[in-house]
Order: structure tokens, then sequence, then C-alpha cells
């Protein structure tokens, strides 16, 4: 039986990763004094925002990392809105007695930045979000499994990326592939066979619409 759903945040809860990036840009160039293109900046993920900044800008990580938090938030009005229909899943899965995670690799910050944007923060019982050094997924999995007491198989994670299916794989979580924002690589996802993908969220909501309730 599941007893839990661990969601990801870039890419599953919101379109933010086009804002993250956005604001990467802004943030760099005014210290690199150069363009930077998109490949540039993704190339430095898997660590939290505060790798890419480190991994970029190292001399300037303070001000640089102060500076793309403000633009992440300036331009957060472009993104104001989680994906249409995804917190009523949520709020419907918590009715059910399901339990709600979140397991992110953006900073702290960040993160905090887009829960009160969404005003979702209090949907989440627990939030592990990433780490400078690079990504943590595994070990939050792992962390929010503890908490709750819950086996690897009572649980699923809702993730974009490829990395998210290997890091479930090696937690023994369910793996739902969310492939329903327009920057998702979905061929990617479907070469590592997650047990699940879903390109549209109306697809998810008739999945979670199928989980039984827990009963008390």
């Amino acid at each position: 039986m599941i007893k839990a759903m661990i969601f990801d945040l870039d890419g599953t809860i919101g379109n933010t990763l086009p804002l993250c990036i956005k604001a990467f840009r802004q943030t760099i160039e005014t210290f690199m004094k150069r363009n930077i293109s998109d490949e540039e900046i993704i190339a430095t993920f898997g660590p939290s925002e505060e790798g890419t900044i480190h991994s970029l800008i190292p001399k300037q990580y303070e001000e640089g990392l102060e500076k793309y938090l403000h633009y992440y938030k300036l331009f957060h009005n472009e993104c104001p809105k989680a994906f249409e229909g995804i917190v009523e899943i949520i709020k419907d899965l918590k009715q059910k007695g399901i339990r709600i995670a979140m397991v992110t690799g953006k900073g702290k910050k960040s993160t905090d930045i887009t829960l009160e944007q969404y005003e979702i923060g209090d949907l989440f019982e627990q939030v592990e979000t990433g780490s400078i050094t690079g990504s943590v997924k595994l070990a939050g999995m792992s962390a929010v499994l503890k908490n709750f007491k819950i086996k690897p198989e009572e649980a699923y994670y809702v993730g974009d990326a490829p990395t998210d299916i290997t890091a479930a794989r090696k937690a023994g979580v369910r793996m739902i592939s969310a492939a329903w924002a327009e920057t998702t690589e979905i061929e990617k996802l479907n070469k590592l066979k997650p047990d699940y993908i879903f390109a549209t969220i109306h697809e998810f909501a008739k999945f979670c619409n199928t989980i039984p309730r827990i009963s008390e």
C-alpha cells in the first residue's frame, strides 16, 4: 500500500526551470562580462543554486548568490502559480491519508521563495533541499522514509529529471516521471523506464485517483 508521495519542485510542481536560468544569466553575466549560454548554466546543475554560483563565479560567490536570489524572487511573477491541477492533486492525496514530502535539488532559500509564491508550504510535511556539493536526492528520499517510518516500496517519488529515476531506484522508491513541463526531455525518461510516466497532469490525476485511502 502506498503511504507517501514525495515530490520534486522544478518542472514538477511549477515551470520554474526557465526562471532559474534567467536569474542565473542575469547574475552571472554581470560578473563574467560576457554572454553565457543555457548549456553552460545547465552543465553545472546537480548541486543547488549555490553550487552553480560557486562553479561559475567562485570569487564573487557571496555577492553572486545574493543577486541570484534577488532576481529569482523578482522574476517569479513570470511564473506566479504552480502547474494547473497539481495543488488539488496533492490536497486530495492528503485527504486520503497519504503523507506528502518534497525532495528537491534547489537550495533552501530559493525553495522557500517558490513555496511562499505558490502558497503551498503547509502542504509538505517534510522538505529536503539541495547541497552546494552535489545531488543529494537519494539522501533526501532516505531521510523522508526514515522520518515517516515507512518502507521504500510504500512511497512514490514524482520528478521530471532522468537523475530522479536513478536516485529513486537506489532508494528503492517507486518512480513517477513527470513529463508535463515544457523543459522535460521525455525521450531520456522513457529510456530509463520509470515505473510510470505521465505526459499531462490530467493523466497523473487519474492515476492518483486510483490510490486507495489509508484506513485510520
